[in-house]
């Protein structure tokens, strides 16, 4: 498989920039009509104290095109290459089919283990549309890391501690019964926590008793355990139905709970190393220096916070995956959070603290303002997908009622616009949760994506037995051709920059185009024509689409229908 990028990079020779650097600044220009790549030479203007325009053409000068580089310009500081073009999309599109469902794959993470914190719901409260995008960005990223060769360990970092437990025996035990539980699910647990906390309004020493019986749980109480276990067990019961709806998996479960014997050591290291001081009762670590607030391990009452029991996790999950980097997919709420538990680590000399990264995301709202469990105003992720689904079932009921397995098509492809709206965007942005934008079917959505696959399904089916393998090398190709080559081409680049930047918007950004590209190359040309030649490149250039489509849909946990 030709690596283009390596390829030009290789012949370009700039004193103290290695050929790697030089790579990484190659760029596929806005369009076509620039180049097939472009170098802009600004990034070298510090190391050979030259303007970029100057930098440009002397590094034109120098390059010597070839039968693979036809030409090369250059334009206000930008150096652009230009490929002998049916030789570029005669490779591209062999690499693809000679690799298939494998294509864009690589083993640069063999040997490393790269551990992703995702999802993380909270046990006994419902799995509401303020969850979705932790669980797909994570799910996503899990993907392509195992894509890439690492050993991605994806762990719910489930919220199964803290008095809110505590709140529930109390409000179980004086307003409802294990039956109604077991039979109405987290829906009974959510009106119970929302009673509870309009009565405890009330009645605040309410509030004392619920802490007493988390105290229970703490010390092992038989008849709070056994509660607590049943809370867990009918969430996770729950939820695993939408899990696999959205296709995504976990490799462990290890909760806050988990930890809960493992936080005394973390506090014994950071009093032996002279980090903890007490401040109005607590026990934290001071980061004035850094421009910070205290750090806090332990409340005045000894009672541990996130912050401890995210300190222990890190130092487990060192010691048992010895991970190369790890993740936390969690809202961007959470930045001082995460930057005061990377400092701790630093402060207690462990060097690996800089492998630990904070995968913020913006937050998802109501029209009518933020979401609230407490208080009942949620929306459930599970009425989103069946909305979607149910949408999905009358556009096909409308357009094609003979289709076979549409109830099944109608999950994948109503699941899949949950998916890809909440990946659409670069993951920083807020949400403002509206059904009209989700259940919109028209446009650069998961549905155009998944229809364009099953596009060349038909393509594929019609012109199968047309041509056989005799049919000769087409002489030339038209721009729509070429440029679809070209991103077909680029998948691989794609998955690996997702990966470096933490982004799988790259991924539905890719989807988006190459579906873009294709129904521009069917709806202006003849696949299946009178030149075998011709009928056979087209042909295969549409099962290339369809396999970096299927890749990109895939990684993102989107499935594709046959048909639709």
């Amino acid at each position: 498989m030709t690596d283009y990028k390596q390829y030009i990079a290789e012949k370009i020779v700039i004193e103290g920039v290695s050929t790697e650097e030089i790579k990484s600044y190659l760029e596929i220009p806005p369009t076509p009509e620039v180049g097939d790549y472009a170098l802009p030479c600004f990034r070298f203007s510090r190391v050979l104290r030259k303007p970029p325009v100057q930098i440009a053409l002397e590094l034109k000068e120098k390059f010597v095109c070839d039968d693979v580089v036809s030409a090369v310009e250059a334009v206000n500081g930008y150096l652009n290459f230009r490929l002998d073009r049916l030789s570029f999309a005669l490779g591209a599109v062999k690499n693809v089919l000679a690799a298939g469902e494998n294509y864009g794959n690589s083993d640069e993470g063999a040997g490393k283990t790269v551990c992703i914190d995702y999802s993380s719901i909270n046990i006994a409260k419902p799995f509401h549309i303020g969850h979705l995008s932790t669980t797909v960005i994570g799910a996503a990223l899990y993907r392509i890391y195992k894509a890439l060769g690492y050993n991605a360990v994806g762990i719910n970092h489930l919220g199964d501690y803290g008095t809110q437990f505590g709140k529930l025996i109390y409000a179980v035990k004086h307003w409802g019964d294990i039956e109604t539980v077991r039979k109405k699910g987290l829906s009974e647990l959510t009106r119970l926590y929302v009673y509870y906390h309009e009565q405890a309004e009330l009645h605040p020493e309410m509030d004392d008793e619920a802490r007493a019986y988390f105290k229970a749980i703490e010390n092992c109480d038989k008849e709070c355990t056994e509660l607590f276990e049943f809370f867990k067990s009918v969430t996770l019961e729950e939820t695993q139905k939408i899990y696999g709806l959205l296709d995504v998996t976990f490799d462990s479960y290890a909760g806050e709970s988990f930890y809960n014997d493992k936080m005394a050591p973390v506090v014994e290291e950071l009093e032996k190393d002279g980090l903890l001081v007490e401040s109005q009762g607590a026990k934290v670590v001071d980061l004035s220096a850094y421009d910070m607030p205290p750090c806090i391990i332990l409340r005045s009452d000894g009672a541990s916070l996130y912050a401890t029991r995210d300190l222990a996790a890190a130092l487990y999950r060192k010691k048992t995956y010895d991970f190369y980097k790890c993740l936390y997919v969690v809202a961007y709420q959470q930045n001082l959070h995460f930057k005061q538990i990377f400092k701790v680590l630093e402060l207690m000399g462990k060097p690996w603290y800089k492998d630990m990264v904070h995968v913020s995301y913006g937050m998802v709202s109501l029209e009518d303002g933020a979401m609230s469990t407490r208080k009942g105003k949620v929306v459930l992720l599970a009425d989103v997908i069946d909305k979607t689904i149910e949408k999905a079932l009358e556009v096909i009921n409308a357009k094609n009622p003979d289709l076979e397995n549409k109830e099944q098509t109608a999950k994948d492809v109503g699941t899949g616009a949950v998916i890809f709206g909440a990946l659409a965007n670069g993951k920083i942005k807020d949400i403002v949760f509206s059904y009209d934008k989700v259940l919109n079917f028209d446009g650069e959505t998961g549905p155009y994506c998944q229809y364009t696959v099953a596009r060349c399904n038909s393509v594929i089916s019609k012109g199968e037995g047309v041509v056989d393998e005799g049919a000769g090398t087409v002489k030339e190709i038209s721009p729509e051709e070429f440029n679809l080559a070209v991103l077909l081409a680029d998948l691989p680049h794609v998955i690996k920059e997702a990966a470096e930047k933490y982004e799988p918007s790259f991924v539905t950004r890719y989807a988006v185009d190459v579906a873009k590209a294709f129904n521009k190359f069917y709806f202006g040309y003849k696949i299946v024509s009178e030149d075998a030649a011709v009928t056979k490149f087209r042909l295969d250039l549409t099962k290339a689409t369809r396999i970096c489509l299927k890749k990109s849909l895939s990684l993102l946990g989107i499935k594709t229908p046959e048909r639709m």
